[in-house]
């Protein structure tokens, strides 16, 4: 389905195209940051949303493919924004499912670049959906979350964060 509606994205935490807080970078493989989700806000949802999404896919990752970090779906249509941190493996009051990262958790997993790897961009990606649930669960890879989202997709908008590990 062509996405006809563009919804802002933004957040508190960084700006579009500018680095992302120490407080949102991953906890692990050498990185220390906070592994906190940033805070998000959205607008402009089409009438007809239902639900929303949110996905955080890294293409700079040295995979072929790519690195998700974040797969949340199911976001109850009242919501147009989550609080910093709201990706902990908890639901945090925000409502909606945690699927699968690339780490093979159902959580929030903040940037942790290889380091010498040059700068690594992170599309924060929010879905306006026509549907309440996708009816998929937390075991749900980015890849089967877009397969399955994508004939449902109203309207969608994107932040971009930058993280360089040194």
């Amino acid at each position: 389905m062509e996405t006809k509606t563009k919804l802002a994205v933004t957040s508190t935490s960084f700006k579009d195209g500018q680095t992302i807080p120490d407080t949102a970078v991953f906890d692990g493989f050498g990185c220390t940051g906070g592994n906190r989700s940033p805070q998000l806000s959205w607008s402009g949802a089409p009438a007809g949303t239902k639900s929303f999404a949110i996905t955080i896919w890294d293409p700079d990752a040295p995979t072929g493919v790519g690195f998700v970090h974040w797969v949340l779906f199911d976001i109850p249509a009242t919501t147009t924004s989550l609080p910093e941190g709201a990706g902990a493996k908890s639901d945090a009051g925000v409502g909606g499912i945690h699927g699968t990262t690339d780490f093979g958790t159902q959580a929030y997993g903040g940037p942790c670049p290889p380091p010498g790897h040059g700068p690594h961009h992170y599309h924060i990606t929010v879905y306006a959906l026509d549907v309440p649930q996708l009816g998929l669960d937390k075991t749900t890879s980015y890849a089967k979350f877009k397969f399955v989202s994508n004939a449902h997709v109203l309207a969608s908008g994107e932040l971009v964060g930058i993280y360089e590990r040194t």
